[in-house]
């Protein structure tokens, strides 16, 4: 295996296995500690020097060009990264999973709707669905180690951060645990709400524009254009 291919991969389960050992059994001995602010700064420090090995060794490594999967892998791709944008966007109003005063309320008391009614957990499947978008393409070795590693942090760290709630907020995490669903209810996501589809689809033309510019790979309705 070439060595910065090998160095890849390193970065790629670095940024991974440090998140999970961060954000699950290390976390609370390090917050009792070096407290909760403390905590939190050597978590931004681990995290920001795993992502940027990450990006230096994704720069040096070879492409190792696969192919590709065509049109239709591109067809796809794009479709997916909507539906990721979508989830994404969703995920960041009144989203009991993220740190705020009023989360198991929001837990016990809310009944799912929008993306909450595909999963509970939309944040982490927008990204999994863009690491996908990504493999589908089989464009290249160090771009699937670097999908698969965002594939695994997202997935299993969906299913870890159920645990983690429940043993924080106890009844009421498994109360929208019982209302909502880990795996994606596909057939709910047209529903999410057209201004929510609009935004998506807003900051999906901008974003695969920016693709052509900063990766030097035309994305999108962008390669059709």
């Amino acid at each position: 295996m070439d060595e910065s291919l090998a160095a890849l991969i390193a970065a790629s389960t670095a940024f991974v296995g440090s998140h999970f050992a961060l954000s699950h059994p290390l976390r609370a001995p390090l917050v009792k500690l070096l407290g909760a602010t403390g905590f939190m700064a050597l978590y931004s420090i681990v995290a920001l020097a795993c992502l940027y090995w990450m990006n230096a060794a994704f720069g040096t490594a070879p492409a190792g060009y696969l192919g590709g999967s065509g049109v239709i892998g591109w067809i796809v791709a794009s479709a997916l990264t909507v539906v990721a944008l979508v989830l994404l966007l969703g995920s960041f109003r009144a989203n009991p999973a993220l740190p705020a005063p009023r989360a198991e309320t929001i837990a016990s008391t809310r009944e799912p709707t929008g993306v909450f009614a595909v999963t509970r957990h939309p944040m982490m499947w927008g990204f999994a669905l863009w690491a996908v978008s990504h493999i589908v393409l089989w464009w290249s070795w160090r771009t699937n180690v670097v999908a698969l590693a965002i594939l695994v942090l997202a997935l299993v760290g969906a299913h870890l951060q159920d645990r983690k709630k429940e043993a924080l907020m106890g009844g009421a995490w498994k109360t929208w645990e019982a209302k909502t669903s880990y795996w994606p209810r596909w057939g709910r996501v047209l529903s999410a709400g057209w201004l929510l589809w609009l935004l998506a689809l807003a900051l999906w033309l901008a974003v695969t524009w920016a693709h052509l510019h900063l990766a030097g790979i035309p994305a999108g309705a962008w390669r059709w254009i």
